[in-house]
């Protein structure tokens, strides 16, 4: 979605964002954790047994809890309206973002014409396909398997640790820095630049590690287990994304002239219409390292 910004202060809309989207959350809770003490209070159980988090806490909980209430037609439309507001607002982040890099990648191909049009109607046609599986009376464990393997935060912190490993060593931090200050005419923090080379990545691989050390095969509400087969599908779904980022790079390597250190220094090597030059940088050997 970066492909269309206009120059704005990025660093005001960081914290903007990060603010908004905790608060969020905080005012979420008003509304979910009510409903959760009423039908507690109803059912007369402790309210961790009513529900878990998940698509079960959307489909089967709360929808339950808005039939209790008084008015519950009125309540369940309005759920409902929310509901199908925030998945399309989800699906437009998503789906421009994957049909953009793909134009990136293939301007030639898809740039031209009504392609890039098609091209999203394919993308949506296969989610649409993918989605009449969630449909079916065994639906929501399939939904769970997707949640809790292709979404689960393992994927989302490796690619949050290559995004940190290329942006603050292979771009570079101070290149970063240079075209955070050409976009808002001023420098940032310099504890930002510490952040990406250092903090945040740290954060993460702790966060990975953690992850990794407490996890467990997918349970429906505790109780029923998948099985072997199932988990087997898993896998392969959290694999398919975090696998792409080393075949794109062995791709990359065997089609790029040269011998093994040049390939390596080209594909190392942001492209000089991206960045300014930075300040300063030392040549470590053949290859450019910012600091």
């Amino acid at each position: 979605m970066g492909s269309y910004s206009k120059y704005n202060n990025c660093y005001k809309d960081t914290f903007t964002l990060c603010a908004l989207n905790g608060l969020t959350s905080f005012v979420a809770g008003f509304a979910v954790f009510p409903v959760l003490g009423f039908m507690s209070h109803e059912l007369g159980v402790d309210i961790s047994t009513v529900a878990e988090s998940g698509p079960g806490l959307a489909f089967i909980a709360y929808p339950r809890a808005v039939s209790m209430m008084p008015l519950p037609q009125l309540w369940a439309v309005f759920f409902f309206i929310m509901t199908i507001l925030l998945g399309l607002d989800s699906e437009f982040v998503c789906l421009e973002g994957l049909v953009t890099a793909i134009s990136d990648m293939f301007p030639s191909l898809f740039l031209i014409g009504h392609r890039r049009k098609l091209l999203l109607l394919i993308m949506c046609g296969v989610s649409f396909v993918i989605g009449l599986f969630m449909l079916t009376e065994g639906g929501l464990y399939v939904c769970l398997l997707f949640d809790y393997y292709a979404c689960s935060g393992i994927p989302f912190m490796i690619f949050a640790i290559l995004e940190c490993v290329c942006v603050g060593w292979i771009y570079g931090a101070d290149r970063y820095y240079d075209n955070i200050k050409e976009m808002i005419g001023y420098y940032p923090s310099s504890l930002m630049k510490y952040c990406w080379k250092f903090i945040t990545p740290c954060l993460c691989v702790g966060t990975l590690i953690f992850s990794l050390v407490k996890f467990t095969p997918l349970k429906y509400n505790n109780t029923y287990e998948y099985p072997w087969w199932g988990f087997a599908i898993g896998m392969v779904l959290a694999l398919s994304s975090v696998l792409l980022t080393p075949l794109w790079i062995i791709y990359r390597m065997a089609v790029t002239p040269g011998t093994l250190r040049q390939r390596l220094k080209t594909l190392c090597t942001p492209a000089f219409d991206l960045h300014p030059e930075p300040e300063h940088s030392i040549d470590i050997g053949d290859l450019m390292l910012s600091y």
